[in-house]
């Protein structure tokens, strides 16, 4: 299916009304899983030309991606991931784990950006990051394209790996969301110890209840959304 492919329309407009150079493009994956942690990878394009093809992750083959994710090491200025683990998404919720796991990969990047582009209309990340929230920015921007690629297919990667132990339930195929095999091996053997205790999924397990972790409801971090205004 033909796609538009991504610019720097809003790296060029953060430049020209903040003044920022360094503009980090930031993406998540892992979200939705129901086991594995939150991956975030925050990556660093400047305004040259991208690798052919370059788009959201979740519009390529598997093959597509992973050619692209080897290209984009070499081609991107910095990018580094930071990941939150299936017992900090239980003991934090979602939004606070995306935030560890930005912060993470913010302060492994070789230098600090001095504004972010963050995919999606919610700012999970807040003060003090100088943030810009796109919506399908994956699709639309450069370095949100980037770290798209970037971050499945590392997450993908670690995904395997975790599931070397678990064969059962073909982390290496779903990346620990709710595929047939999954759900089919949960009934049968139970979560994993990567699986998200708290998560509604294990209300389908009645003989697993003695696992299960109570979902953390907590306030949104006040900082957040506070700058999402340029």
């Amino acid at each position: 299916m033909p796609y538009k492919p991504p610019t720097h329309t809003v790296e060029r407009s953060i430049r020209a009304k903040t003044g920022a150079k360094l503009i980090a493009g930031i993406d998540e994956v892992g979200r939705g899983a129901w086991a594995g942690p939150v991956t975030v990878c925050a990556a660093i394009t400047g305004l040259r030309r991208p690798p052919e093809g370059l788009t959201d992750s979740k519009l390529l083959t598997v093959k597509r991606r992973t050619e692209l994710a080897g290209i984009l090491n070499k081609w991107v200025t910095a990018h580094a991931l930071g990941h939150a683990s299936s017992e900090e998404i239980d003991a934090l919720g979602m939004t606070a784990a995306l935030r560890l796991a930005a912060v993470r990969a913010l302060d492994a990047l070789p230098v600090r950006p001095d504004a972010v582009i963050l995919d999606g209309k919610h700012d999970y990340l807040g003060m003090p990051w100088r943030v810009r929230t796109v919506i399908k920015g994956d699709q639309s921007c450069i370095s949100v394209a980037a770290a798209s690629v970037l971050a499945k297919v590392r997450r993908d990667a670690l995904m395997a790996e975790l599931g070397s132990e678990h064969a059962d339930f073909a982390f290496h195929d779903n990346a620990g969301y709710p595929s047939p095999v999954h759900k089919t091996a949960l009934q049968a053997l139970g979560p994993t110890p990567i699986h998200r205790m708290s998560w509604a999924f294990m209300d389908a397990l009645p003989r697993w209840q003695h696992l299960k972790r109570t979902r953390v409801e907590s306030a949104e971090d006040p900082s957040v959304d506070q700058m999402s205004i340029f």
